[in-house]
């Protein structure tokens, strides 16, 4: 069955990063706020894959405006994903 998992993240331009996801595999990606194209493009990429496997695309990508805290809207979606885990 469908579940949607709503995640708000820290230290990005992103407000939000709802996630549609069902027997581990992710179905749809929205982030709310951040740099469209961008957001957009991981989103789409992400659709279909299994979450695992996303974790491990993602976690670490970094965006300089994230300053000390060496995150991107990526990396925060992979610490949602892991939630999901």
């Amino acid at each position: 069955m469908e579940q949607t998992f709503s995640y708000k993240p820290q230290h990005v331009c992103s407000s939000a990063i709802n996630i549609t996801y069902e027997d581990g595999i992710v179905k749809k990606i929205q982030f709310v706020g951040g740099c469209p194209g961008n957001t957009q493009g991981v989103a789409r990429l992400a659709e279909g894959r299994k979450i695992e496997e996303l974790i491990g695309i993602l976690d670490g990508v970094v965006c300089p405006r994230s300053g000390p805290a060496k995150t991107s809207c990526p990396a925060e979606l992979a610490k949602a994903l892991k939630q999901i885990q």
